[in-house]
């Protein structure tokens, strides 16, 4: 898969071109509120995600530098994923994104998996 290289019209349209997917904000979500995450968790975490598509979404983000993927040399494989200083930012910058989320949740009534409030996530 080549990497997304623009060209862009602006800031937001290269922001959105890393962040497009529906499972890409809510790992990035989920390893913030989390920390070090194994595929399966992420996967538990992420109800209606297939394995196909979580692992076409972290290989992008590992392309973009949005999370790390540490290979343990161990039988069976074990491999982690955390947040890069750029995830780490990027998660930082949605924030004012997942307020609005919030609400719009809160203004329509909207059916919400867990509770919002209790994440430590800025885009819960």
């Amino acid at each position: 898969m080549p990497p997304r290289k623009g060209p862009y019209i602006c800031g937001i349209d290269a922001a959105l071109d890393v962040v497009s997917g529906k499972w890409k904000g809510l790992v990035l979500w989920e390893l913030h509120a989390h920390g070090t995450r194994r595929f399966a968790e992420l996967r538990r975490a992420l109800p209606g995600v297939s394995e196909k598509m979580l692992t076409q979404h972290l290989r992008q983000m590992e392309e973009d530098d949005l999370i790390h993927r540490k290979v343990y040399a161990e039988v069976p494989p074990k491999v982690e994923y955390t947040l890069t200083e750029t995830g780490a930012a990027l998660n930082e910058a949605l924030q004012p994104l997942g307020e609005w989320g919030r609400d719009r949740i809160r203004r329509g009534r909207l059916e919400v998996v867990g509770d919002p409030d209790t994440s430590a996530s800025p885009t819960s």
